[in-house]
């Protein structure tokens, strides 16, 4: 019976992760570029690894778990308006928004922990009862930004369970962007802190009532 049990455990366990998913892939002009090879890579353990991240004021809220520092993670030259994207290992399936976020190093992006400010540059919210699910999200670099090393971070919130805590599936790549403008963005904020408990579009429930005025959480993008 005991061991009946821990292979019932084990095999929750897989099940349980295999309902994740993660960011692990960066490709700009063309180019799908190695696992990992600009994207850092969290520390969870490898049967973990697409975990999310639930605690909302946690600073693995940033860029994943480890997240923090480089571990090896190469920087990326790109334009200012380049359009990039984030691959993942298997296509998006929980039901929710997925947003872009870049916050500026003050030096050389590897160096660079996420303490500083944050700006949205793209979401993907809701069109009635469907959501943006894929395994692929692109985006640009905003043409106004000051050139410099940059972390640029992608984040899906799974809303699947109401009453639960949102899952947050994220990823951070390391840019250096070149040829870009002098504006910084005014809509900054702080990660943790760019979310709260008690936003709406943390606590809806996507199942009951009408939800064409959901609103993705977060401040609103660049212009």
């Amino acid at each position: 019976m005991k061991v009946q049990a821990v292979v019932a455990l084990a095999a929750l366990a897989v099940d349980s992760v295999s309902a994740h998913y993660i960011f692990q892939q960066f490709a700009t002009g063309g180019t799908k570029y190695a696992l990992w090879k600009y994207v850092r890579k969290n520390s969870n353990p490898q049967w973990l690894q697409n975990g999310p991240v639930t605690d909302l004021s946690s600073k693995d809220l940033r860029c994943n778990v480890g997240g923090l520092v480089s571990n090896g993670t190469e920087t990326l030259s790109v334009k200012a308006g380049d359009s990039f994207t984030f691959h993942l290992d298997t296509a998006v399936y929980h039901a929710g928004p997925t947003s872009i976020y870049m916050s500026k190093a003050p030096s050389a992006a590897a160096d660079y922990d996420g303490s500083g400010t944050w700006f949205k540059t793209h979401e993907w919210g809701n069109s009635g009862n469907s959501w943006t699910l894929t395994n692929a999200y692109s985006s640009t670099i905003p043409k106004c930004i000051p050139d410099g090393e940059y972390l640029v971070r992608i984040e899906q919130i799974g809303l699947h369970n109401p009453g639960a805590a949102p899952q947050f599936y994220v990823s951070c790549a390391q840019v250096k962007v070149t040829g870009g403008g002098s504006s910084s963005p005014s809509a900054s904020t702080s990660i943790p802190g760019h979310v709260k408990s008690n936003d709406p579009g943390l606590n809806v429930n996507i199942y009951q009532g009408n939800i064409a005025n959901y609103v993705v959480p977060g401040p609103r993008p660049v212009g």
